[in-house]
């Protein structure tokens, strides 16, 4: 599973024009991986208690198959964000426990820190996306028996063969320095309980077992993964850099680590679950930086693309999506081949505003940081440097955090029983056509019993074939 976080479809287009632009082309007939997959739905992304979501909510709904209240992860409705004491009897669990209950391997690669949002519902039960460790959290929740999301990733599902992203800090005692950067108070350990979750990992590991931590692209590059049992790299002590700031030296791309992790994963004949999550798109939109939030989702294309390389329809469900979209519009009647980020005309409108007769970009937002005033009118877009890498697109209301949007987003199938994802769909029927392909989680009646590699039997099918004239003679 890909899932590019707030990558909605205007998203997915801008990034379809800018890979293009980098190749050279215009960038409108550029072909993204997932344009290639044959089959494409809509998902609803609505949490239970919000009609704009958050990546807590939606993640709980395509990774459990629950849709979830605002801020929560792991866990059903019926817990409120905050409330520690209401978790208890309301957790759900994964398609990535599901995988692991099968006996397949299974693997979680972020660009954000393994304990975000989206990472975190597939292993943790948290009233509070926000508990990343013990530091973060309020003491009532803690003197109720709490554990913080970090504590739950080594704890709640111990043998996950593949950890990849940043959130190093929280994995270590308070204060302890960090390995990288030595001088940065900020990227200091967290933990009030003074564990070092590092070695509590270790620890669960099998004597017999190759199994590696590392904290940098160098040591990630140098591994052999067909000899690599149990893989834990954390990158950064938060969130990794974008893609655009990357240190190829320290830092891995996202297409670099999902390769690791397949040609780690696929040893196990029983086939793997793995959650590959393009999560600083979503960062890049909130700051208003669309030329970052589009390199990120360029970057999650190449990894698609990858993965594509090293897998199989005949044999491999791959399903890419979005948690939820961002008031990010791209528009304006530009020409065919206008250039997003390339000056001198980098994404302006071929004309100026008829009402105050400034230049305006393509890409806008409806609100975010972008809102600037000078001279009490809107600011002249030609006096400033907006081709920057951290140029803040102009917003139509003022926030210091642009915020998600609530449209519907796009799901793209490819391999078997990709066909069940077509239409538009509610975001938690997402894993269960995953697990029903798979033959995992619950519902395991369709499969063949004397199959040896778990595919489903064709019995059901031709069942529902045998139908189809009926109906249309009715």
């Amino acid at each position: 599973m890909f899932l590019g976080d707030g990558m909605g479809v205007s998203t997915v287009t801008a990034a379809r024009i800018l890979k293009g632009q980098l190749h050279h082309s215009p960038g409108e007939e550029t072909r993204l991986e997932m344009d290639k997959f044959p089959y494409v739905a809509l998902s609803k992304t609505y949490n239970t208690n919000a009609q704009v979501p958050d990546s807590a909510g939606t993640a709980t709904a395509y990774l459990c198959g629950v849709k979830a209240n605002e801020g929560t992860v792991g866990v059903s409705a019926a817990t409120q964000r905050t409330e520690c004491n209401t978790t208890q009897g309301n957790e759900v669990t994964s398609i990535l426990r599901w995988a692991k209950d099968a006996g397949k391997s299974v693997g979680i690669v972020t660009t954000t820190r393994v304990n975000h949002a989206t990472p975190s519902a597939a292993y943790a039960h948290s009233a509070d996306r926000d508990w990343y460790s013990d530091n973060e959290m309020p003491p009532e929740a803690l003197s109720q028996g709490c554990k913080d999301i970090a504590y739950q990733l080594m704890h709640n599902v111990r043998d996950i063969e593949v950890i990849m992203g940043g959130g190093r800090k929280y994995m270590f005692p308070k204060n302890r320095t960090d390995v990288e950067y030595e001088m940065d108070e900020k990227a200091r350990g967290t933990r009030l309980d003074g564990l070092n979750l590092i070695d509590i990992w270790k620890s669960f590991k099998p004597k017999h077992k190759h199994s590696h931590y590392i904290w940098n692209r160098t040591e990630l590059l140098a591994l052999d993964p067909y000899t690599v049992d149990y893989l834990l790299g954390l990158f950064e002590p938060g969130d990794m850099q974008y893609e655009l700031n990357r240190n190829n030296v320290t830092d891995p791309s996202l297409s670099e680590m999902a390769e690791v992790a397949i040609k780690i994963l696929s040893k196990n004949p029983k086939g793997f679950f793995l959650l590959v999550e393009g999560g600083r798109i979503d960062h890049g939109h909130h700051e208003g930086k669309a030329k970052q939030a589009l390199h990120e989702a360029v970057e999650m294309d190449r990894a698609i693309g990858q993965a594509g390389t090293m897998t199989s329809v005949e044999d491999t469900l791959t399903v890419v999506t979005a948690d939820h979209s961002h008031v990010f519009t791209f528009g304006g009647y530009t020409p065919r081949g206008n250039s997003i980020f390339v000056p001198p005309c980098a994404g302006l409108a071929p004309m100026v505003s008829d009402t105050d007769k400034k230049p305006f970009t393509a890409i806008l937002y409806g609100n975010g940081p972008g809102y600037k005033v000078v001279g009490g009118e809107r600011e002249n877009v030609s006096m400033v440097d907006y081709a920057h890498n951290n140029y803040q697109a102009q917003s139509a209301v003022p926030l210091r955090h642009e915020t998600h949007g609530g449209e519907d987003v796009a799901v793209f199938a490819k391999g078997p029983m990709a066909h069940l994802l077509h239409g538009v769909h509610e975001q938690n029927y997402i894993p269960h056509v995953m697990a029903y392909a798979a033959c995992i989680g619950a519902n395991r009646d369709h499969c063949a019993s004397a199959s040896l590699s778990g595919s489903p039997s064709p019995g059901p099918l031709l069942f529902l074939l045998a139908l189809l004239p009926l109906a249309i003679l009715f």
